[in-house]
């Protein structure tokens, strides 16, 4: 297994974490007073607001960017790109994505999209690391 693999597993594991941001603190309060409703998890977070409202995007959001990356590990590999390259690639779109949903969860916009392109330029980066 290599370190671009083991980043797929943790690309795969990030919407759970911000799933887990936008549930804490919530669980064990009734839904009187705002409490975590587990019979109904999407109603729930659709009426969230503020962070719980931001990492609930940031969860659909890292969905959203799982499959180019995945794909993009694999084309890489595939194509025989040098795997110290594909691993820091892969090693870049991890540490990006996890300064994007903390960003995201923080409010700050501007940064946050920043951060998003990055991430994003580091997926495209490997489709075409077989040519670096």
């Amino acid at each position: 297994m290599t370190i671009a693999h083991f980043c797929i597993l943790l690309a795969a594991l990030l919407p759970i974490f911000c799933a887990g941001i936008a549930k804490a603190g919530a669980f064990g309060r009734p839904g009187s007073q705002g409490g975590y409703d587990n019979h109904d998890p999407r109603a729930w977070l659709a009426r969230q607001t503020g962070y719980r409202a931001r990492a609930n995007a940031a969860q659909a959001n890292s969905f959203e960017a799982l499959p180019l990356f995945i794909g993009a590990v694999l084309v890489a590999q595939q194509t025989m790109a040098r795997q110290p390259l594909v691993d820091g690639l892969a090693v870049a779109f991890i540490v990006l994505r996890v300064a994007y949903i903390g960003l995201y969860v923080a409010d700050l916009h501007v940064a946050r999209t920043l951060v998003w392109t990055a991430a994003l330029g580091c997926s495209v980066a490997l489709l075409f690391a077989s040519r670096l």
